[in-house]
C-alpha cells in the first residue's frame, strides 16, 4: 500500500485547507483510514479516523467542529477538510491506512503510512 498525503501549505489563523489522501494502486480501498499529525520532538497526535465506506468516522475533541473527514471511493481518496485554523494545528500531518475495515484513535491500528503534509498556521 503506498499512500500519498497532499494539501499542507500556509495559512493564516482562521483559515481552512483540504489535505488529501490517496491510494494510487487501490490497496487500502476496505482499510479505515486516519489523519495524524506530529510537531518536531512530540508524540504523534490522532487527528481524525474513517471506516471502509465512510459510515463512521471519528474525530478528535481539539479538531470536533472544524474539521471533517470524507472519503472517495471512486477516487481512492481520503480528505481532511480543516477550517477555523489556529496556530496549534500546525503540524506534519499523516495518513495511514488500518489494518482492518473500521476506524481507530490508535496508531497500532494502522498499518501503511503515507509521507507527510507540512501544514503551517500563521497568526
Amino acid at each position: 500500500v503506498q499512500l500519498q498525503a497532499s494539501g499542507g501549505g500556509l495559512v493564516q489563523a482562521g483559515g481552512s485547507l483540504r489535505l488529501s489522501c490517496t491510494d494510487p494502486k487501490r490497496t487500502s480501498s476496505n482499510n479505515g483510514v486516519g489523519w495524524f499529525r506530529q510537531v518536531s520532538g512530540t508524540d504523534r497526535e490522532f487527528v481524525a479516523s474513517i471506516s471502509w465506506n465512510g459510515g463512521s468516522t471519528v474525530l478528535a475533541d481539539s479538531v470536533k467542529g472544524r474539521f471533517a473527514i470524507s472519503r472517495d471511493r471512486a477516487r481512492n481518496t481520503v480528505y481532511l477538510q480543516m477550517n477555523s485554523l489556529n496556530t496549534e494545528d500546525t503540524a506534519v500531518y499523516f495518513c495511514a491506512a488500518g489494518r482492518g475495515s473500521s476506524t481507530s484513535q490508535n496508531s497500532d491500528y494502522y498499518r501503511y503510512w503515507g509521507q507527510g503534509t507540512l501544514v503551517t498556521v500563521s497568526s
